[in-house]
């Protein structure tokens, strides 16, 4: 099948990406051409495991392209996905300038038939005015269709994601078994190998979208109040996580506490449809809840910090991990920028290392802190270690030569990597989220006492 991409971030090369891997000819549309020009050397300008090897052989075979060119992509394709970007805009409403650009080129260059393959992240009732824009050229002659494809990609995952998902969202505007046909025939390998495809309305379809990532943001937030109350209580939230996840309903999977969660689409699909809901006079109670619990939870790690260390001026902590979770370099709505810059306004040194993230942090923090090329040098003289995403090469340390480097010995575990036992028999001090912290102790007891337990 012939198909063009419109958007070459994230979503949009990957999908470009994956189908061309699929073996159909794809064409990526950019109005970067800066970026264009990185993809066409098979240079991928973010980083996603696994992703670069793939565009190149794709590129190499001749069934991906990239292109500044609208009209080319247009007339070139049967199929146009829209997979451009839709940021915030102050009200955290989604920004639709450029998935409406896309549909009004569409309306311009397209002849014949061809579908427009909404993949964006948009709020209810977009694809109404993707059609309302494309509807006066619908003829006889020139037979549009507009469909809603949601994607569901995880940074970090996002090849496995594409081609074995847990389902395939189509919305469609009424029943059409031509349509129906195409859509098995582009997604036939996953349909092959047992993936639900679900065809629904098209509004439907775009609520799927934010209500699964809601759901997480929602899942991340409650996991998270109930470590805070551990603490009080004097409980381990790893036991209580475990006890509870064995209840088939719930399960152990995004059930993990820690400092928040970020990055590029959770917080940002919780926000959208939170202001989707006052914008049509419904109040989302309990995500409006989800929300304020994760702006809060990166200072309990900062509390933490301060229960050991009342004034933090001039005090060196070596932080591993930045980004917002492992396995990407994005940093939007990380909450370790959160904990940085509180750590920095009361006057501490921060000594940095992540594996992939430290040319964004230069830009962020200039020489506002220390950057290390591995994870035991800025353990150099601190006097505690934050950490603060779960990169795979942190868990498994040499304990003993951490204290070789440190001043003193504490642990901040923002991610729950340890195990408290082998980090106390190795002579460290430990606090991990929804666990009892070594400086807590006398408080948690006066707590348990009031609680009655």
């Amino acid at each position: 099948m012939k198909i063009t991409v419109f958007g070459c971030g994230y979503v949009g090369l990957t999908t470009a990406v994956g189908l061309a891997e699929m073996g159909n000819t794809v064409i990526g549309i950019d109005v970067d051409p800066q970026k264009v020009a990185m993809l066409k050397d098979g240079i991928v300008p973010f980083y996603e495991p696994g992703l670069q090897e793939m565009l190149l052989r794709q590129i190499t075979e001749g069934r991906l392209s990239f292109y500044t060119d609208a009209k080319l992509g247009i007339e070139s394709s049967e199929i146009v996905f829209s997979a451009v970007g839709t940021p915030p805009l102050k009200d955290h409403y989604a920004d639709l300038s450029a998935v409406l650009n896309v549909a009004e080129q569409f309306k311009f260059y397209a002849e014949g038939e061809k579908v427009f393959i909404n993949k964006s992240t948009v709020p209810i009732g977009t694809s109404d005015k993707i059609l309302e824009i494309i509807q006066p050229k619908i003829s006889l002659k020139n037979r549009f269709q507009v469909l809603s494809n949601p994607e569901f990609l995880r940074e970090g995952t996002a090849l496995k994601d594409f081609f074995e998902p847990d389902r395939i969202i189509i919305g469609t505007y009424g029943h059409d078994a031509g349509l129906r046909k195409l859509m098995k025939k582009l997604y036939r390998p996953m349909i092959e190998r047992g993936v639900p495809l679900v065809f629904t309305d098209i509004r439907s379809a775009e609520v799927i979208k934010y209500a699964s990532n809601a759901y997480l943001a929602t899942r991340l937030s409650f996991v998270n109040e109930l470590a805070n109350f551990c603490e009080t209580a004097g409980a381990d939230i790893q036991s209580v996580r475990k006890g509870v996840g064995l209840d088939k309903r719930i399960g152990t999977h995004f059930f993990q506490p820690g400092i928040g969660f970020g990055g590029s689409c959770l917080p940002k699909d919780l926000n959208a449809l939170i202001e989707m809901g006052k914008q049509s006079g419904f109040d989302f109670k309990v995500l409006d809840a989800a929300q304020k619990v994760n702006l809060q939870q990166p200072y309990r790690i900062i509390e933490a910090v301060k229960n050991v260390f009342p004034n933090l001026n001039g005090i060196t902590f070596a932080i591993w991990g930045v980004a917002f979770k492992p396995g990407t370099d994005d940093l939007r709505d990380a909450p370790s920028l959160a904990i940085i810059h509180e750590l920095l306004r009361q006057g501490a040194k921060l000594q940095v290392y992540d594996p992939v993230t430290i040319p964004k942090l230069r830009k962020i923090f200039e020489k506002k802190l220390s950057y290390s090329q591995d994870y035991y040098s800025p353990l150099q003289n601190a006097s505690g270690l934050l950490i603060l995403t779960e990169w795979e090469e942190f868990r498994n340390p040499d304990f003993g030569r951490m204290k070789s480097f440190m001043k003193e010995h504490y642990i901040f575990d923002g991610r729950n990597i340890f195990d408290r036992e082998d980090v106390e028999k190795n002579d460290f001090s430990y606090y991990g989220i929804g666990s009892l912290s070594v400086q807590r102790k006398l408080k948690s007891k006066r707590s348990r006492v009031k609680l009655g337990l």
